[in-house]
């Protein structure tokens, strides 16, 4: 189980996590969802390591995470929201280097990533350096690396960007093939029909801070409302959006 207590992120004095807490548990996703800007991926960067909390405790199988941070990360897989990876490497060659680095053994790691690559329709450009990727390429790249060493925890930053309709939907239904054998998946998106259809459980935050954390049959009963969409409208968007683009029409057809 992933816990975080009280947890916190203070930039220049201003507070971009303001005491969040939440369990993601094994077994089932957990949807992690906010306006831009609400905090949601410098807690992702706060989970991985990436950056340091403020204040609070961030906690897995129920030990800090920085009581160990290599023995930690070494169990987790991350897809970031933006695809950084090396332009000048072909894509084979990207995933063997992340499998060499995670110290994985190489002839089982190579049936691997063939595998892979095969299954995410990347086989065929693998020798291909990424900087002739497309969007959702790398965004397959980077999934393959995340899940290469069999992680306990995947943790997912807007994974379905820029991907077509036929890997989208394989993505969705993997992630819930890898919670239902027992992974640990926190998943964050805009895209709330496919969280909708995937999370079993979500956390929705408003700056910065934790306004609903519960299953989604349960919102809808509590809030008497048909879809996660108009509940996070409900919960984390400030604007009337029928008047905004009642009013960006009038602009334009003025």
């Amino acid at each position: 189980m992933l816990e975080l207590r009280n947890v916190s992120k203070r930039f220049a004095g201003v507070t971009a996590v303001d005491h969040v807490s939440f369990q993601a548990r094994a077994g089932e996703v957990t949807g992690y969802l906010g306006p831009n800007g609400s905090g949601k991926s410098t807690t992702m960067k706060m989970i991985t390591g990436l950056i340091e909390m403020s204040s609070g405790e961030i906690l897995f199988d129920g030990q800090p995470i920085h009581r160990d941070l290599i023995a930690y990360k070494q169990r987790m897989g991350y897809v970031p929201e933006e695809p950084h990876l090396y332009p000048h490497l072909s894509g084979l060659e990207y995933l063997v280097m992340v499998g060499q680095l995670r110290n994985l053994p190489e002839k089982a790691t190579a049936q691997r990533i063939d595998g892979l690559l095969r299954l995410l329709s990347l086989h065929g450009d693998r020798h291909v350096p990424i900087s002739s990727y497309s969007k959702g390429m790398r965004q397959k790249v980077l999934l393959t690396a995340a899940l290469l060493h069999n992680p306990d925890l995947i943790l997912l930053d807007e994974p379905f960007s820029g991907l077509d309709v036929s890997t989208g939907l394989v993505l969705r239904s993997l992630i819930q093939e890898l919670a239902a054998r027992g992974k640990v998946v926190l998943f964050s998106s805009h895209e709330l029909e496919t969280v909708e259809r995937v999370c079993s459980h979500v956390v929705i935050l408003h700056h910065g801070k934790v306004v609903a954390d519960d299953s989604i049959a349960a919102l809808r009963t509590l809030m008497s409302l048909p879809t996660l969409e108009d509940i996070f409208s409900q919960l984390a968007v400030e604007q009337d959006t029928a008047a905004v683009s009642r009013q960006i029409a009038d602009l334009i057809l003025a």
